[in-house]
C-alpha cells in the first residue's frame, strides 16, 4: 500500500494518507513521497527524508534505519540510507558505507532493484546502484546525473526527483563552481519553487545554486524562507548566511550563525557532548562579527576554538587530518586566530602569540604561520625569519600531500599564494618596492585563478587588499581603488577593503579641491572603467 505523509512543522507531526496522526520530530522542512513501506514505518522514512535534503546526514541515516527495522523489506528506507553516505556539494562519498548499507538489502544490483515494487521506486534503486557502481567517482557522478535526469523526465510531478536530480548536477560538477552548471540546477529548482516552497531541497539546493557575489541576489528569498520551514536543522540556519555573506549582510550572517550553533550545541548537550566551539558555523559567524567590528564577541569565539583545539591535540596523534580547515578543531582555529589578525589589524594583541601545537596537521601549522608572519612584518619584527617559516611550512604541506597521493590543487595554490604574499611583505620592508608590487600583482592574478568559492575569504588576507593598501601608501589612488574594487567583488562587504575604498574616495576629494580651476570646466571626461 502507498502512502503518501508530511512533515508539518507547525503541528509537529505526520499526517498519513489516511488521515491517521503519527508523531515525530518537527522544524525540519515539509515532504511528501508516496512510496511502498509499511505504514508504521512512514514517520521514520520521512523525517529522515526532510532531514537528507537538510543534509542533517547522521540524524537523517538514524531515521532511516529506525523505517528499516520496522519494515525489513522496505526498499526505499535503504535506499535513502546509502544517501547519506553521498555528500555532493562537498564533492565527499564513503563508497564502502554505502555498499554495506545496500548490501543488508540485498547481495546484488538485480536482488535489490527486485524489492522495489513499482517503477518510479525501482528507478530509484537503479540510481543509486550507479552512484556506488563502477568506474572513477567522477564517472559515477555523471553516470548519476544522467540517470536522475531520466527519473525526472518519467515522473516529472515528483517534486524530489527534482531536487535530487538538480543536486546531482551541482555534484558532477567536479572541477569547481561552473556558473553555467549552477544556473542550469536552478533552472530546473525555479520552476518547482512557487508550487513548493517549504520543501527543504528545493529551497536548500538553490541557496547553493546562488551562494557566490553574482548571483546571491537571486538566492535571497530562498534564504528568508529556509530558516523558517527548518528551524530544528543547524546546517539549514547556517545555509541561510551563504546567500548573506555574498551579500555583506552581516548582520543577517550573525544571526544565522548564532542560531546555528545554537541549535548544534543544545543538541550535542542533550547527547552528552560538548559544545563544538570550533567548525564551520562559529568560523563564519567569528568572520561576521569582524566585519561588523564586534571586536569582543570575535574573541571570545576565538577563545572558545582555541580552548577546543588544545584539548584536541592530543587525542588526534596519529590521526590523518582533513584538509579543509573547519573539518577539524586544529584546522578550525589557525583560520579564526588569522581572521582575527588580518581583521582587526590588532598586531600587538595578546592573539599573536595564541600559537598551539598542531600534531601532525601541515595545512593548519601554515595557516597559523601565516598569520603570525604578517604580524610580525607589521610589527618591523624578523621579516626573513617569517618568510622562511611559511615557506618551510609550505614545502611540507606539498610533501605530505604527495605522500598520501592527494591532488588537493586548490590548496597547494593557496599556500603558493600565501607564501608569495609574505615574500612580497618582506621586499617592501627591505625597501624593495617595485619588486614587492611586482610580486604581489602577480599573486593576485594566480589568486583571482582559483574557483569563485562561497564563505569567508580562503586566503585571510586576499591579495588585492593588500595591494590596495600598498598603493595607498604610496599615494597611488587610482590603482589602489582599482584594487580594492577587486577584492570587493570577490569578497562584497568586506570592511577593510570598504576602508579602503572610501579612503581613496576622501584622497580624491581632496585632490579636486586644492586642484580646481576657478573657472568652471565644460571639457568632455571619458570614464575609465577597472576590470
Amino acid at each position: 500500500m502507498k502512502y503518501v505523509a508530511r512533515v508539518l512543522k507547525s503541528f509537529g507531526f505526520l499526517l498519513a494518507l489516511y488521515g491517521h496522526p503519527l508523531f515525530a520530530q518537527s522544524g525540519f522542512g515539509e515532504v511528501s513521497f508516496a512510496n511502498s513501506g509499511a505504514k508504521a514505518a512512514q514517520p521514520a522514512f520521512l523525517l529522515g527524508l526532510a532531514q537528507l535534503h537538510d543534509f542533517e546526514y547522521n540524524d537523517a541515516a538514524v531515521n532511516f534505519k529506525k523505517a528499516e527495522q520496522i519494515d525489513p523489506g522496505f526498499a526505499m528506507a535503504y535506499w535513502g540510507e546509502a544517501m547519506t553516505k553521498n555528500h555532493p556539494v562537498w564533492h565527499q562519498q564513503d563508497l564502502t558505507a554505502a555498499c554495506e548499507v545496500l548490501s543488508r538489502l540485498g547481495s546484488t544490483s538485480a536482488d535489490r532493484i527486485a524489492k522495489a515494487p513499482t517503477e518510479r521506486e525501482k528507478l530509484y534503486l537503479q540510481s543509486i546502484e550507479i552512484l556506488y557502481g563502477d568506474g572513477t567517482k567522477d564517472e559515477r557522478d555523471q553516470k548519476y546525473e544522467a540517470a536522475m535526469a531520466d527519473l525526472h523526465r518519467k515522473f516529472p510531478d515528483d517534486v524530489d526527483a527534482t531536487a535530487f536530480y538538480a543536486l546531482s548536477i551541482l555534484g558532477a560538477a567536479e572541477n569547481g563552481r561552473d556558473f553555467a552548471t549552477y544556473m542550469r540546477a536552478a533552472a530546473i529548482l525555479e520552476e518547482v519553487f512557487s508550487a513548493h516552497p517549504r520543501h527543504p531541497g528545493v529551497v536548500h539546493y538553490l541557496i547553493h545554486c546562488y551562494d557566490d557575489p553574482v548571483h546571491a541576489p537571486l538566492g535571497l528569498r530562498p534564504a528568508r524562507i529556509y530558516s523558517t520551514i527548518a528551524p530544528n536543522a543547524g546546517h539549514a540556519l547556517h545555509m541561510t548566511s551563504h546567500i548573506f555573506l555574498a551579500l555583506g549582510m552581516w548582520d543577517d550572517v550573525v544571526k544565522s550563525n548564532e542560531a546555528a550553533t545554537a541549535v548544534v550545541d543544545a543538541q550535542r548537550r542533550k547527547a552528552g557532548q560538548p559544545d563544538k566551539m570550533c567548525g564551520h558555523y562559529n568560523y563564519w559567524l567569528e568572520y561576521a562579527y569582524l566585519q561588523l567590528g564586534r571586536t569582543a564577541e570575535a574573541r571570545r569565539t576565538l577563545e572558545g576554538c582555541r580552548a577546543k583545539a588544545q584539548s584536541e591535540v592530543a587525542s588526534s596523534a596519529g590521526k590523518t587530518p582533513a584538509i579543509a580547515p573547519d573539518a577539524s578543531s586544529v584546522g578550525s582555529y589557525a583560520a579564526m586566530r588569522t581572521a582575527f589578525l588580518v581583521n582587526t589589524r590588532l598586531w600587538d594583541d595578546a592573539a599573536v602569540n595564541w600559537t598551539i601545537p598542531t600534531g601532525e596537521n601541515p595545512p593548519a601549522q601554515l595557516t597559523l604561520d601565516y598569520g603570525s608572519a604578517i604580524a610580525a612584518l607589521e610589527r618591523h619584527d624578523s621579516a626573513a625569519h617569517a618568510a622562511a617559516r611559511v615557506e618551510t611550512d609550505r614545502k611540507g604541506l606539498d610533501a605530505w600531500l604527495d605522500g598520501r597521493k592527494m591532488d588537493a590543487t586548490e590548496e597547494r595554490e593557496r599556500a603558493l599564494i600565501i607564501a608569495q604574499q609574505v615574500d612580497a611583505l618582506v621586499l617592501s620592508a627591505e625597501g624593495k618596492t617595485s619588486a614587492a608590487l611586482a610580486e604581489l600583482q602577480r599573486t593576485a592574478v594566480a589568486e583571482h585563478d582559483l574557483p569563485m568559492d562561497f564563505g569567508p575569504p580562503i586566503v585571510e588576507k586576499p591579495t588585492d587588499e593588500l595591494l590596495g593598501e600598498m598603493f595607498l601608501q604610496l599615494g597611488r589612488r587610482e590603482d589602489a581603488r582599482s584594487a580594492f574594487q577587486l577584492c570587493l567583488a570577490r569578497a562584497p562587504g568586506r570592511q577593510l577593503s570598504e576602508a579602503g575604498l572610501a579612503q581613496t574616495d576622501s584622497m580624491a576629494a581632496v585632490a579636486k579641491k586644492t586642484s580646481a580651476p576657478q573657472t568652471p570646466s565644460f571639457s568632455a571626461v571619458t570614464p575609465s572603467y577597472n576590470h
